[in-house]
């Protein structure tokens, strides 16, 4: 009996059989059906702003020009997506180990604490640039440290992750009230808050590099923590799909029980995603902290950790998705503000409902267009299975 070779699958069988196993190409699954989804969000979004009295259209193009139509706008957008890179990246590694990690806020807020303890123990003897790194460091020892309980009782004890990240945003919410009114308030200050730093705790801003394009940010304080967010979507997507843990987060978020067979310790994994979910949402504080308020603060996250829950499953857990869900979200947050403001009648409530319609639509509803597409794309390029919901890929495919 001789061996022999299989000889290697050529694209066009690679294609058929990617739709017997019921899989869609990339461009469909990370491109086409999200955009799906955002057009129906927006479609029963302008159904809304319809009932209310006033005129889609307009709605839409005060939003669109009120995030992206001058230099000022442009720059705000970019500041919130900034926060939401980084919370979507935290979400997107749990979900890769199949971990819905909903504790990015109360992580976010507790690294927001190493990232202000750097500043105030340094802004006054160093440069910025050196105070950067340390606050790099706290932000994502503190925020790591706080994901670690959550991710040691679901691995170790089996207490649902949902379950205790939950309970430990509202335990940071108290810790850091009680900080910053107990120890970190100066003295004869009525606010719940540190001093503010010196120079040296206060990140550049970038209005230099849009002013060489001709643009002017204004009052924006968007700063470096953007590219802080775009080097951490780049190291997200060499660790997942480019080094040995990060297929082994892979392959126990895909399958736990083969993971175990094949070697790869469920609760080493469950621990060390965690830990880097927190840190990635932890050094989301910069942002906030160092960059735009420059002191610490209550609230500094304003609900940053769970829109990135939101940016995760828009992006499918992918960097470059997450990227630009980011974005999307960021118009979302500074195109809804200028709409507020120029359409009385659509109050900032009316915000909120249109950015929950999103992360319906993209979360909860997010196979609904998907067996439609999966049957288009089946009779256009042959035969194949009948389609229905397809397995969740993202976290084991690229």
């Amino acid at each position: 009996m001789t061996g022999t070779t299989p000889a290697p699958e050529t694209p066009t069988k690679a294609r058929r059989s990617a739709r017997r196993r019921g899989r869609l190409p990339a461009w469909i699954d990370f491109g086409l059906i999200p955009l799906l989804n955002l057009a129906a969000a927006l479609l029963v979004a302008g159904l809304v702003v319809l009932f209310i009295g006033e005129n889609p259209l307009d709605a839409v193009q005060v939003l669109v020009w009120g995030a992206l139509g001058y230099g000022e706008g442009i720059g705000f957008t970019l500041f919130y997506a900034t926060n939401f890179m980084m919370t979507g990246l935290a979400v997107a590694v749990a979900f890769h180990a199949g971990l819905f990690n909903i504790g990015g806020e109360g992580q976010a807020y507790v690294g927001g604490l190493g990232v202000g303890l750097a500043a105030l123990a340094l802004d006054r003897f160093v440069p910025w640039w050196v105070t950067f790194p340390v606050a790099i460091a706290g932000g994502a020892l503190f925020g790591a440290a706080w994901a670690f309980i959550p991710a040691w009782l679901q691995a170790k004890r089996g207490s649902h992750i949902v379950i205790t990240t939950i309970m430990f945003n509202f335990i940071a919410s108290a810790l850091m009230v009680y900080v910053l009114v107990e120890l970190l308030t100066p003295q004869g200050s009525m606010q719940p808050e540190t001093r503010t730093f010196e120079a040296g705790g206060q990140l550049p801003e970038l209005g230099w590099l849009f002013a060489a394009f001709g643009l002017d940010i204004g009052g924006a304080p968007l700063n470096i923590t953007l590219f802080v967010a775009l080097i951490a979507c780049a190291l997200v997507y060499v660790l997942i799909w480019r080094t040995r843990l990060g297929y082994e987060i892979r392959a126990v978020g895909f399958n736990p029980t083969a993971a175990v067979y094949a070697g790869i310790s469920t609760v080493k994994i469950t621990v060390i995603a965690m830990l880097i979910s927190g840190a990635l949402a932890g050094v989301m504080a910069l942002n906030p902290v160092m960059g735009e308020q420059h002191r610490l603060q209550i609230d500094f996250v304003t609900g940053a950790g769970f829109i990135g829950i939101a940016v995760a499953l828009m992006g499918r857990a992918h960097p470059v998705g997450v990227v630009f869900a980011a974005i999307l979200f960021g118009i979302l947050y500074q195109g809804g503000a200028e709409l507020a403001f120029e359409m009385p009648a659509i109050s900032r409530d009316m915000i909120i409902v249109i950015q929950g319609l999103v992360i319906l639509f993209a979360g909860a509803l997010e196979n609904m267009f998907r067996p439609g597409v999966t049957r288009i794309y089946n009779v256009l390029t042959g035969p194949g299975p009948t389609p229905g919901p397809a397995p969740d890929q993202a976290r084991a495919d690229a």
